[in-house]
């Protein structure tokens, strides 16, 4: 049998630290970008560059906004589920 406390090599806390702001960063910037494209740029101007003209013109992710809610209640759900099947293991 083997111990796995005296095999396993010793978890850097300033990596797991950096990681979890890289996540955070990467997540911000992600929700920043998603608002952008499905709220804000429809409420801007007409715009002369390609890229944000392709974005207010889109109607794609508008409809992903009100469908957000369902599939995030459901998700909550099945997670509050694994977590009361998990605790009751």
């Amino acid at each position: 049998m083997v111990n796995v406390s005296t095999t396993s090599e010793p978890i850097d806390a300033e990596a797991t630290v950096f990681g979890g702001y890289l996540f955070l960063l990467c997540g911000s910037i992600s929700f920043l970008l998603f608002l952008f494209s499905a709220i804000i740029s429809k409420l801007l101007p007409p715009s002369s560059n390609q890229i944000v003209s392709a974005v207010q013109n889109d109607r794609y992710y508008c409809f992903l906004v009100p469908l957000t809610l369902p599939v995030l209640v459901v998700a909550v759900y099945f997670h509050w589920l694994s977590m009361k099947l998990f605790k009751h293991a």
